[in-house]
């Protein structure tokens, strides 16, 4: 039933020419600064709406609505750990899309719940931070199964802890041919010009 109210609510983003995007990761991976940074990037082209998914809390939120021009609501779960598409309806229209070319939905940070439930979205994007481990994908096999694209950030770490991006890489491919995986640095920007110019392209063609 889930996937089939998901179905619908894709469709009528479309024919709004809202790109949604869910944002799945654990808690510390560094989800609310990537958004920051490609929100802040994209921001003179598009109109961007972000919907924050705790179960409580503002901080992140606050932090989105101080340093970008974007649109931010709050949402709380209740305690749930993850948004269904019905929760993720709810979210929209408390936002109100009208005008907005592309909504973020930052979803309950672990690697579990999120996967299991599809919210709508017409992208998918996990990130794994260096510090986690290259073995999370092995680990959380839905995760990255299900996802779109994949951002290994945190690679400025990299010489602090010990991880195998080739290695990841070749475990996500595995599970996911067809996931594109992109290592960057959210906090300094390396590599950042690649993840935006594929979602640029992404908005674009679902706003024609």
């Amino acid at each position: 039933d889930n996937d089939k109210r998901a179905d619908i609510l894709k469709k009528e983003l479309k024919e709004k020419k809202v790109f949604l995007v869910n944002v799945m990761s654990s808690p510390g991976s560094g989800k609310t600064t990537t958004l920051i940074r490609t929100i802040s990037s994209l921001q003179d082209k598009f109109n961007f709406g972000v919907m924050e998914a705790d179960i409580d809390g503002d901080c992140d939120a606050y932090l989105v609505r101080e340093k970008t021009k974007a649109k931010v609501i709050q949402l709380h779960t209740g305690g749930m750990c993850h948004l269904d598409s019905d929760m993720t309806r709810d979210g929209l229209n408390h936002l109100d899309v009208k005008g907005l070319d592309c909504v973020f939905l930052e979803n309950i940070g672990n690697l579990v719940c999120p996967a299991e439930f599809d919210t709508g979205a017409h992208l998918n994007l996990v990130i794994l931070s260096i510090p986690e481990g290259d073995d999370k994908p092995i680990k959380y096999p839905l995760m990255f199964s299900m996802c779109d694209i994949v951002l290994i950030n945190k690679i400025d770490a990299c010489s602090v802890f010990d991880f195998d991006i080739d290695k990841c890489k070749e475990s996500i491919h595995k599970l996911n041919p067809k996931a594109i995986v992109i290592p960057v640095s959210s906090l300094d920007g390396e590599n950042f010009d690649e993840w935006l110019k594929i979602l640029e392209k992404m908005i674009e063609n679902q706003c024609k």
